[in-house]
């Protein structure tokens, strides 16, 4: 077998050859395609639902060694796929067992096991593509984006709309100052659509078997014990806040991503939020969270307004006045309906309007509600196109130039958004206005929020 030196000097020679094919979108030759992703062995942690297409999409990439996932279902199914494959139930034996036949990862489990297999992960040297949120607590954002950045490996979190030619096409629009200064942002989703606050606000009652296909040790992995229940999984794990990151966690990397990257956030300076009454188990059933930024490079400060789920049976939007702005009505008087998920970017000279979750489609409008015409801008950013395969693709270039920036969701952002989106769940428990620095990693004026920047993983997990 070569050595893991060998096989980085071969993947990073090769780095040419695929380039033209996943960025400029032409067909190289089959015969070229295969040389140059030849070797590349991947392993999955997490194949079912979003799980599955991840691995899949690898799967196209390179050859895939491993697969890992507590429902033996599940597994199973993904093993007739990849019958070579090594069957796992448990990550950390996977990679120690493996840890010379595997170069990267994908991670598509529940929230809060993402770090703690990243981590291990990257800590072995092996590049990791992980599922949106990055993490389930801001602490852990923190740790993956330095940890990738201490190890050099390639990276790349899953919020597939980062692809999307219209989201980076929307980005440097909004860059060239097409709008003006971009003072305030809206964001909004339909979200929450699973069991959650108000309907389920304490754990479920009685006494239930574990089913054999679900090793339920594992699923639980770095959270405290708790009896098996069939309201966790499948799927159902989000609205509880030791399995999940809620509604903000789940959509805010997909559909505040766009105006993220466009406006170069950093650190919030301040922080808020106005929800239902919190309960110790699940995410409130509605949220208006505030974070402000303060001004970057020659960029003004920035209001960004997170919405969520429904207040009084009605979905929580920006304020009507605005809406209005974006949804000019017909010769008939009628108004289009604000679409269920999207954003919207205020600016001194205009503003910008994304119906789509994850910031891909735009339209152009003046400050009195007007079309704009579309600004003719210089490119400066790469195109891809390929939605969840071009994320992939993005991250194996990466991985075979031996350069992380060439994926654009790697960690060095997508750790920043992270860690910047979750601390509005911190907002929800904190119940006042926080005062974040961010480079000291604490809040300033209310000490007591801090313990809820990271959680206390339980014996046999580490971050």
């Amino acid at each position: 077998m070569a050595s893991k030196n060998s096989r980085r000097k071969f993947l990073k020679q090769s780095a040419l050859a695929g380039t033209g094919f996943w960025l400029a979108g032409g067909v190289a030759p089959a015969e070229t395609r295969k040389s140059a992703l030849e070797g590349l062995r991947f392993a999955g942690i997490g194949v079912g639902g979003k799980g599955s297409s991840d691995i899949d999409n690898a799967g196209k990439l390179g050859d895939v060694v491993a697969i890992c996932d507590i429902d033996e279902n599940t597994l199973e199914k993904s093993g007739l796929k990849f019958s070579k494959a090594r069957k796992y139930f448990d990550f950390r034996k996977m990679l120690e067992e493996m840890e010379k036949e595997i170069d990267a990862v994908t991670i598509s489990t529940p929230d809060h096991t993402h770090a703690a297999a990243a981590a291990m992960a990257m800590r072995l040297g092996k590049h990791v593509y992980v599922q949106k949120p990055l993490t389930h607590t801001v602490k852990e954002a923190r740790v993956l984006r330095e940890l990738a950045r201490e190890k050099g490996v390639c990276t790349q979190m899953g919020n597939q709309g980062t692809a999307e030619n219209g989201l980076r096409e929307a980005v440097e629009i909004i860059r060239a100052g097409s709008i003006g200064q971009v003072k305030e942002v809206h964001v909004w989703t339909n979200r929450p659509i699973w069991p959650q606050s108000p309907k389920v606000k304490t754990r479920p009652t009685g006494a239930f078997e574990v089913p054999k296909h679900v090793k339920w040790d594992e699923f639980l992995g770095p959270s405290q014990t708790r009896p098996y229940a069939p309201g966790y999984h499948p799927f159902a794990w989000r609205g509880w806040w030791d399995f999940g990151t809620g509604a903000l966690g789940d959509m805010a990397c997909h559909t505040a991503n766009m105006a993220f990257m466009a406006l170069k956030l950093g650190y919030p300076s301040s922080l808020s939020a106005e929800c239902e009454e919190i309960n110790p188990e699940t995410y409130p059933g509605w949220a208006h969270v505030t974070l402000k930024f303060p001004a970057r490079e020659k960029m003004a400060p920035v209001t960004l307004n997170w919405y969520e789920g429904k207040k009084d049976g009605v979905l929580v939007h920006p304020p009507a006045l605005l809406q209005d702005l974006v949804l000019p009505k017909n010769q008939e008087g009628k108004q289009d309906k604000l679409v269920s998920s999207g954003s919207i970017l205020v600016g001194d000279k205009g503003i910008l309007y994304s119906p789509n979750d994850y910031g891909g489609a735009y339209r152009l409008f003046e400050l009195d509600g007007k079309p704009m015409e579309k600004p003719k801008v210089e490119q400066s950013l790469p195109r891809n196109g390929k939605g969840d395969l071009g994320m992939k693709a993005e991250w194996v270039e990466a991985i075979r130039g031996n350069n992380p920036s060439l994926a654009m969701s790697n960690f060095d952002y997508a750790g920043m958004l992270t860690e910047s989106i979750l601390l509005g769940n911190v907002a929800m428990k904190a119940g006042k206005n926080l005062e974040w620095d961010g480079p000291g990693f604490k809040f300033t004026n209310a000490p007591e929020a801090n313990q809820h920047l990271h959680m206390e993983y339980r014996k046999g997990w580490a971050l």
